[in-house]
């Protein structure tokens, strides 16, 4: 299966489509957060909204979560003040300008799975927006989530900070498995008829993302030596740096479940609609 799955890696040059997905997310991010912030400020004031989804920074590798941070605040300054109908334009151009980044993870898994993108025009922007939409609600629910478990650590006290982290960082597996095994159902254009195909490579890929943001940003912290190459551009080299793995990792769940896939009656050969 290893093999199958490095095999298949290679042939669809996963490297290359990851630099491509890493490209179009980092250009997706303001956008992305501007529709986040619209969203979750509906139910919450701009202070609250920069520590919330701010926290959420917790788990990238600190440079990057500095300049994640930087562009949270800007983001929230510009946006506070819409209401009604200039909210409602506002959170559609930030969704239209963030569904290019949901469109690369769209052709990627595609590529994944060795299918070509058959989706009119209209079907293909609908999924990226639904895409977008659902990583919208994902971070809300995380965001809120995490809150509820703070507060709750903090009420308690004692011994139950560790309990509380560590009942945080499960929260967060299971929201990376769930969303990956949805992107994994639905975002290809080829038919999975169960959750069972997709769980294998939803696992992989949230268990390996959370190891690589763990081992990058050590590496990050402690060996690597950007600011000496990239002066101040270093912060954008270690985002763009952390989303391009993190792709990778992404992709190589997705060859999993092709590869598995492949390998189960009902699946091989479905056609592709």
């Amino acid at each position: 299966m290893a093999k199958d799955v490095a095999g298949r890696a290679g042939r669809n040059n996963i490297s290359i489509v990851s630099a491509g997905v890493a490209f179009y997310v980092f250009l997706a991010m303001v956008p992305l957060l501007a529709a986040t912030v619209l969203t979750y400020g509906l139910i919450a004031t701009p202070a609250q909204v920069t520590q919330d989804i701010g926290a959420l920074t917790q788990v990238m590798p600190e440079a990057a979560a500095g300049l994640f941070a930087d562009q949270l605040e800007s983001v929230v300054e510009t946006s506070a003040g819409k209401k009604g109908v200039g909210l409602l334009i506002a959170l559609g151009f930030a969704l239209f300008g963030a569904r290019n980044g949901a469109g690369s993870v769209l052709t990627a898994l595609n590529i994944s799975h060795g299918v070509a993108e058959a989706r009119s025009l209209v079907r293909g922007n609908l999924a990226a927006l639904a895409i977008t939409a659902g990583g919208i609600v994902a971070v809300i629910l995380a965001v809120l989530a995490m809150g509820v478990l703070t507060a709750l650590t903090a009420l308690i006290g004692g011994g139950a900070a560790i309990a509380g982290t560590a009942v945080t960082y499960l929260f967060l597996f299971g929201v990376g498995t769930a969303g990956a095994a949805t992107l994994f159902r639905y975002a290809p254009n080829r038919p999975v008829p169960s959750w069972k195909l997709v769980l294998p490579g939803a696992i992989l890929a949230s268990i390996g993302w959370f190891l690589l943001t763990l081992g990058f940003g050590i590496y990050v912290a402690n060996f690597g030596n950007y600011n000496a190459t990239y002066g101040s551009l270093s912060a954008v080299v270690v985002l763009l740096t952390w989303l391009y793995l993190s792709a990778i990792v992404l992709l190589l769940g997705a060859e999993l479940n092709a590869s598995w896939g492949d390998r189960r009656p009902g699946y091989r050969g479905l056609e592709v609609g």
